[in-house]
């Protein structure tokens, strides 16, 4: 066990006194040599500087000489060319020359030649005004007397005296230069010969003490930067051998124990980072548990059990009031502990110290064979698992906000370590993090399992029993974390034995998708209900799903979707449809070919303003009408143009006698790959037509005197289809809508009877769009009771508007036909 505080010094002398000893003495004899080094090397630099002191003289006389130089060219080729040009230079000289005298006088060394300088700057400025400066200004008058001979040899004189002067100046000041340097050269060999014994007596010093310090320090530290860089680099097993030696054997002890706990903390934060990485990825209570253990086993314990109330399997609260947990997970370095296997129902206890409602801390029990208390599952089996090598064990609640979920327990056994307190912040850490990931694995059940309720409610619990079409279809919810999404299917029974099939796609998922097809489906039944053509019906629910967020806020989501809706009529086996960006549905004929249905899907519900167009279809009776959504042909891994290739192929088969169920198992079952990444929904629509001898239609004239030909072709036709039960109320339904429609609608006015396997339809039909309203007569009204009487008479009546005008119906039941007086000629579709 490491002892915290400070280090205690060796009873020896440590390495502190022994290199300050060495040091100083060091400092004092190098200090000494060093002094007369700097001694010697102050006289050197005082000589070599008088040395110099020249060199800038004659620099200067240089540059004096060629600035004078300069300007006789420049007036000389200005005399001989009259040209311009030849002035700059000699200005530029003339205008220099007097601070360049200054300056040679500034930097002679010696009065002799200061002086000499000072004459050198009269004569050049008597050469400057009195010569040069006249002369050029006579070439500038144009005078010949500035080319003339006397001119010329007056300036050649001047200069040569000029030029005597510099090269007595030059002449001095080399000699005197060369007078320093030999004395220079003196001096510096003496020094040479002062320095080198200094540097000498130095360097030994320094080999002395670097030998020193190698052998007790710097050797001791390279050895301890060698394990330190193994270290570094991921060998947490590197130790450095202990020497025992003054303050370096105190380092060695040191950097073995930082390296342990290295060591130590690198498996601890390596298991936290793995149970990290590994927990909560799938969404499900079970298999985030069976991560756990995985996770934990070896690396922290031997064994591993995790108990979880029952409800937080299938996504409810956590109540903390079950006596008994369910096991969903075990584990261990064997497969053959005397633990309660997985799914057994666990009696369990509050971890010592802790109560049932507040448990949050880890309880240790270091021995399990002093420890006996029955404060952790599977106490009943304390002997048991004291013989199978069980010896310690730590019990951690698995709590989301403060309630109690259920425990995990951590064993080792025998062959391993026994727990120790610093594990419990080890194993609280694990429970923390698989708490809130099964914690969200139940939130995410719940919200799944309620959202995929909400969407099977939406769809039809059970298929209309409707003569003109057979249905099955399929509907499975995605498989994805993102939730149940908003596909639905309906089939809705239409007046005049018409059917109406609707599949749909709301975007997103989870139980907002479901609440926005909840919706959705609504609003189409009772735009169904009105009977309105299919364009029209869904330019209806696209100004509806415009509106579905208003009020919402800035937080709701934008609402978009989906939409195909059918209308299929068996008495003229014409199937009109219009899409509202979804896929067009597939048409199987009785022989087995697949086509698509002609036209264009328009726009997706949402967009607003742009139209709907409506597709006719005609259908050959036992053609099969295949709706579905993206999901099943389009995925991460599938092409929609590849899904809707495969979906025809596998639809042929569907229309040669197969029955739809199993045509709908089977295409599912081709066209699933795995787990939908999206819902998938199928719906399968088998076509009937109507007997013609089940529908009688007659033209009625707009006048009064005809609605008693009316009634009696209806008498006569319900006579022949043998259903003279109906004959009195059908004959009353009859006259008081055609007398409706001679009374208030226009021609041409036609009266229609349809008979199918339930009911009896009676049809009106005129000119008129106005729509019939039913209202209450008063006392001595003379009308108003029409619409009453057909209301009370029959099982439902409505009205929809037709292309010509409009169309008043009601039906009636048919009664229960016996075996012996069902009518020649009637098909009992119920059982095809």
């Amino acid at each position: 066990m490491q002892h915290r505080g400070r280090t205690r010094t060796p009873p020896h002398r440590g390495l502190v006194p022994l290199t300050a000893g060495a040091g100083g003495l060091l400092a004092v004899l190098m200090g000494l040599v060093f002094l007369m080094l700097v001694l010697a090397i102050q006289d050197a630099q005082h000589s070599l500087l008088s040395a110099r002191s020249g060199r800038p003289a004659l620099d200067q006389i240089g540059v004096v000489q060629g600035t004078v130089l300069d300007m006789e060219g420049g007036q000389r080729s200005y005399v001989i060319t009259r040209q311009d040009a030849f002035l700059k230079p000699w200005q530029a000289a003339r205008t220099a020359f007097p601070a360049q005298a200054r300056r040679l006088v500034d930097v002679s060394t010696s009065p002799a030649q200061r002086q000499l300088a000072e004459q050198i700057q009269r004569s050049g400025q008597s050469f400057v005004d009195d010569y040069s400066v006249p002369l050029v200004a006579e070439a500038r008058r144009g005078d010949p007397d500035a080319s003339s001979t006397a001119r010329t040899l007056e300036g050649k004189q001047r200069l040569d005296a000029l030029r005597t002067q510099f090269s007595r100046y030059i002449h001095d000041e080399r000699l005197a230069i060369s007078k320093r340097e030999t004395a220079l050269e003196a001096r510096m060999r003496m020094l040479t010969i002062g320095a080198s014994v200094g540097v000498g007596a130095a360097v030994l010093l320094i080999v002395a003490y670097g030998a020193y310090v190698s052998r007790v320090i710097v050797w001791p530290v390279r050895r301890m930067a060698r394990f330190a860089t193994r270290l570094s680099a991921g060998d947490l097993g590197a130790r450095v051998p202990l020497s025992g030696r003054r303050e370096i054997g105190q380092l060695e002890t040191a950097f073995n124990t930082m390296a342990g706990s290295l060591e130590k903390s690198h498996r601890r934060l390596r298991l936290l980072y793995d149970a990290g990485t590994a927990l909560g990825n799938t969404l499900d209570v079970g298999r985030t548990a069976d991560e756990l253990v995985r996770v934990a086993v070896p690396r922290f314990a031997d064994f591993v059990t995790v108990d979880l109330e029952e409800s937080v399997l299938h996504g409810g609260e956590p109540t903390a009031a079950e006596t008994a947990l369910r096991r969903v997970a075990r584990g261990g370095v064997r497969d053959d502990s005397p633990l309660d296997p997985t799914g057994s129902l666990i009696a369990v206890d509050p971890p010592p110290g802790a109560t049932r409602h507040t448990a949050t801390g880890a309880a240790l029990v270091a021995d399990l064979r002093v420890t006996r208390r029955a404060t952790f599952p599977d106490a009943r089996r304390t002997e048991q698992l004291l013989d199978y090598g069980m010896r310690s064990l730590i019990t951690v609640p698995l709590s989301a906000q403060g309630v109690l979920m259920g425990v995990i327990v951590f064993w080792r056994t025998r062959d391993s370590p026994p727990f120790e307190k610093d594990d419990l912040s080890d194993a609280e850490e694990l429970a923390a993090r698989s708490a809130t990931a099964i914690d969200n694995a139940r939130r995410y059940t719940r919200e799944r399992e309620t959202a995929l309720a909400l969407q099977r409610s939406l769809l039809p619990n059970v298929l209309p029993d409707c003569p003109s079409v057979d249905f099955a279809y399929r509907y499975l919810p995605t498989g994805t974390g993102a939730g149940v999404g908003g596909d639905w299917l309906d089939v809705i029974p239409l007046s005049g034995t018409r059917m109406a099939l609707v599949v749909g796609d709301v975007v997103g998922h989870g139980i907002q998708a479901s609440a926005t097809t909840g919706r959705l489906r609504t609003a189409i039944r009772t735009l169904a209900d009105v009977d309105l053509p299919p364009d029209e019906l869904l330019t209806h629910l696209d100004d509806l799903v415009l509106h579905l967020d208003d009020g919402a806020g800035d937080q709701a989501d934008e609402v978009g979707s989906t939409c195909l809706y059918a209308v299929y009529d068996p008495i003229s086996r014409r199937c009109s449809l219009a899409s509202a960006g979804h896929p067009m549905p597939f048409v199987i004929t009785p022989e087995g070919a697949v086509e698509p249905a002609p036209g264009e899907a328009g726009p997706p519900l949402g967009l607003g303003g742009l139209p709907f167009e409506t597709t006719d279809l005609d259908l050959t009776e036992g053609s099969v009408l295949a709706l579905f959504s993206n999901g099943l042909v389009h995925s991460r891994n599938l092409d929609m143009g590849h899904g809707l290739d495969r979906l025809r192929r596998t639809l042929t088969s569907a229309g040669v006698g197969e029955p739809l169920e199993a045509a709908c198992d089977r295409v599912v079952a081709a066209l699933r790959t795995g787990e939908p990444a999206d819902d998938v929904t199928l719906l399968l629509a088998r076509t009937r037509a109507l007997p013609r001898d089940h529908v009688a239609a007659w033209e009625i004239l707009a006048d009064p005197e005809h609605v008693a030909r009316a009634r009696t072709l209806t008498t006569d036709q319900l006579a022949a289809w043998k259903l003279d039960d109906l004959s009195f109320t059908t004959e009353l339904v009859v006259s008081e809508l055609v007398t409706n429609a001679v009374r208030y609608g226009g021609p041409p006015i036609q009266l229609r009877l349809i008979r199918d396997t339930r009911m009896l339809i009676c049809e009106v039909s005129d000119g008129s769009s106005t729509a019939p309203h039913l209202r209450r007569a008063r006392v001595f009204d003379e009308g108003g009771r029409g619409l009453l009487l057909v209301a009370r008479l029959t099982r439902r009546w409505g009205t929809r508007q037709t292309a010509a005008g409009k169309t008043i119906w009601c039906e009636q039941a048919l009664p229960a036909p016996d075996a012996s007086t069902r009518p020649q000629g009637s098909v009992d579709w119920s059982r095809e």
